[in-house]
């Protein structure tokens, strides 16, 4: 396919310098709409070695305000990248809401460099594609703008460019060994572009090919797709806010209730969870030692063997998830893990992809993050309470489940526990706070209202557990009415997913 593309193609400096001054003249106003409707745009630059990139994006963002957007240049990854999944870096530097971010080279490299010098597999090669697909989809239904441009040159051209760059001390740098070998790799490269273009060209995230011999010719058609793309999406979201605020409001479904007919065929989890499981404080104590024991001494093992561990904790309110993670980490090094407490978002996190958050804490190789509450409240919640609309959570099962299976298919051990007490052992434990005063910090006006909701809640967990509970990273269901009782799971479950690792 690339190799029927005309590179030939181009443009005076004369006709060139008209149509950029005017198509600059309409980016400018073109990322003030963005910013003000609250778009977040990705640029990625992808090509050959000295197609041009450089110089193209500084073209690109000269008509443009420089407190709206940021150049990333993509290299080879550090030793804390290597030690995450290969998208951590890109979630954390995805752009806010009404932000520009552009790259030079960009995730594709782990499709690309890693794939030509034999680094990846050919599941992990797959893997890639997918993570890479999901990761599209997931941003631009978010309503990120993604526009891919792939700059192309022949492999004669490239070989005059090399050249041409080392006769000159100042740029000779720029040209290095492997730039050479790539050169030499040019058919490899060619079907390796041509099956990442196929393989990722997708309705929301297509890919433009710049025939990039001639630099005017390539300026213009880059300045040319990202204002046609930014101009489309500008229109896009302005028409949805229109017939947002013009159509009337569908009514809301009424949730199953005891009187709604069928009510009986609801999937339910939680009711079939026996509360009554027990452990006398004896029993606990020995085997909290032993399960305390093991667990330092696997935390070694794992940190020597590079395994990450991700460690999810939902549940009610006083259900016991701060005491269950104060005996899992009693006797850890901290600093193999972290506890990632998790409140309401804040104006920043706000202002990205609801898992943004999330993915910047995810920890690297060796190391544990355990995170106190998580990315499932978005279909708790902010579900419940109207923070987000029933059509982002119902999508947001779809993108969790995409994120872990990311996490897992890096090596990540990914347990998430529901820690499960009844309405009356939690009104129990409500009351005892209240009434103990170094306890009181711990029970809210929130606490209260919640259990108001406790049906609707139940409802949405049961949901949350059959459509979330997979394989690599399944649900476990706590007992947790007793307290003795469910912190002893939680490190059984733990320490048994390690020791099967091991």
């Amino acid at each position: 396919m690339l190799e029927k593309i005309d590179l030939s193609k181009k443009l005076s400096k004369k006709e060139a310098k008209g149509l950029i001054e005017k198509l600059g003249t309409k980016l400018a106003q073109l990322q003030r709409d963005a910013k003000n409707l609250g778009i977040p745009i990705m640029i990625i630059f992808e090509g050959w070695g000295a197609a041009g990139k450089g110089t193209l994006i500084n073209r690109l963002i000269q008509p443009m305000d420089p407190r709206g957007f940021k150049v990333f240049t993509i290299q080879e990854e550090t030793e804390e990248e290597y030690m995450r999944p290969f998208l951590w870096r890109f979630w954390t530097k995805t752009p806010a809401k009404g932000r520009i971010h552009i790259f030079d080279r960009s995730w594709y490299r782990k499709v690309l460099n890693d794939r030509i010098d034999h680094r990846e597999s050919t599941q992990e090669l797959k893997n890639a594609y997918t993570d890479i697909i999901n990761f599209e989809e997931a941003l631009s239904v978010d309503n990120n703008l993604i526009i891919k441009l792939f700059l192309h040159i022949s492999q004669k051209e490239q070989k005059k460019r090399f050249k041409k760059l080392e006769e000159s001390p100042e740029t000779q740098w720029r040209v290095t060994e492997e730039d050479w070998r790539h050169n030499k790799q040019y058919d490899d490269y060619v079907y390796a572009y041509e099956e990442m273009i196929e393989n990722t060209d997708t309705e929301f995230a297509p890919w433009t090919i710049i025939e990039a011999t001639n630099k005017e010719y390539a300026e213009a058609k880059i300045l040319s797709t990202v204002v046609n793309a930014m101009q489309a999406k500008i229109e896009e979201v302005k028409a949805a806010q229109k017939a947002k605020t013009e159509a009337p409001q569908p009514a809301k479904p009424v949730e199953n209730n005891e009187e709604t007919p069928g009510n009986g065929f609801r999937t339910t989890v939680l009711d079939g969870v026996d509360l009554n499981k027990t452990m006398t404080k004896e029993a606990y104590k020995k085997k909290l030692r032993e399960l305390q024991g093991r667990m330092e001494k696997l935390h070694s093992k794992m940190y020597k063997q590079r395994i990450p561990v991700v460690l999810a904790f939902e549940g009610w309110d006083a259900g016991g998830k701060g005491g269950a993670i104060r005996r899992l980490t009693e006797t850890l090094d901290p600093r193999g893990y972290e506890v990632v407490p998790t409140s309401s978002p804040n104006d920043i996190e706000k202002a990205h992809h609801y898992l943004w958050r999330f993915w910047n804490s995810i920890p690297k190789a060796g190391h544990i993050a355990i995170f106190d509450r998580t990315w499932y409240g978005r279909v708790m919640v902010e579900r419940i309470e109207g923070f987000c609309t029933e059509e982002e959570w119902r999508r947001a099962y779809k993108e969790i489940n995409q994120m872990e299976a990311n996490l897992t298919n890096f090596g990540t051990i990914v347990i998430k526990f529901w820690l499960h007490i009844d309405k009356d052992e939690q009104e129990r434990r409500f009351k005892e706070r209240m009434e103990t005063p170094e306890k009181q910090w711990k029970i809210t006006d929130e606490d209260w209202r919640n259990r108001a909701k406790w049906d609707e809640y139940v409802r949405a967990v049961d949901e949350m557990i059959v459509r979330t509970s997979t394989t690599n990273a399944p649900w476990v269901i706590v007992e947790g009415n007793s307290k003795y009782y469910a912190r002893i799971k939680v490190l059984e479950t733990v320490v048994k997913a390690l020791e099967e690792r091991m």
